[in-house]
């Protein structure tokens, strides 16, 4: 329409004109919206039946892996080649030298009410006895304390500190590191597998079964 036309129109006839290309527009914004979100339903569908699908078959292979595992581990402490220290890890190699599959335990370290009490007597020992002494020792015992993004404290710092348990004979040092060794346990979640293959250079490459990995 020319601006001549338009200008000859009445007031009236221009607002039918402009409801009419209002009304145009908005069936087109909601075809082009109903086309979207059918296209992407569609994908969400189809990806979601696919994930399922491979849960379910991943959920089998690990259960497959369990089972066979168990045994392998019976076979090889039968055979005497599973440590006697092994607490449910080992490692299972081709003949060829070419092929491994890795058991892994997976645990949960855990500190109960007690470690709270011990952290409590064994700072106030390190505060009011080796910060006077030694900073640097002071700071580095300290440091074994601290706790991670989790808001627990590491065993393997903590491990540190009790191997100094003989280091002083003072009641606060000695109930603490007590208390810390009897409120630390370890909870079985399960075990997880690795893969492993030989690449052409001679090392040792992970078949990835994750997401991130790839």
């Amino acid at each position: 329409m020319t601006q001549v036309e338009a200008s000859e129109m009445t007031v009236e006839e221009l607002q039918a004109l402009l409801k009419e290309k209002t009304e145009k527009q908005r069936k087109e914004r909601e075809k082009a919206r109903k086309a979207y979100e059918s296209g992407r339903d569609m994908e969400i569908q189809d990806l979601m039946s696919e994930a399922s699908y491979l849960t379910e078959r991943l959920e089998a292979f690990k259960k497959k892996c369990h089972e066979r595992m168990d045994t392998q581990a019976v076979k090889l402490a039968e055979y005497g080649e599973l440590r006697s220290n092994s607490k449910g890890g080992f490692t299972i190699k081709h003949s060829k030298g070419n092929l491994a599959i890795t058991r892994i335990r997976s645990t949960n370290p855990y500190w109960d009410e007690r470690s709270a009490k011990a952290v409590e007597l064994i700072k106030d020992f390190l505060y009011d006895t080796v910060k006077k002494r030694d900073v640097k020792t002071f700071e580095m015992l300290m440091s074994f304390l601290a706790k991670n993004k989790n808001g627990d404290m590491e065993y393997s710092k903590v491990f540190i500190l009790i191997q100094h348990e003989q280091m002083w004979d003072d009641k606060r040092w000695q109930e603490g590191i007590r208390l810390l060794k009897e409120s630390y346990s370890v909870n079985l979640r399960g075990y997880g597998y690795e893969f492993k293959s030989l690449d052409e250079q001679g090392k040792w490459e992970n078949l990835k079964l994750n997401f991130t990995a790839l």
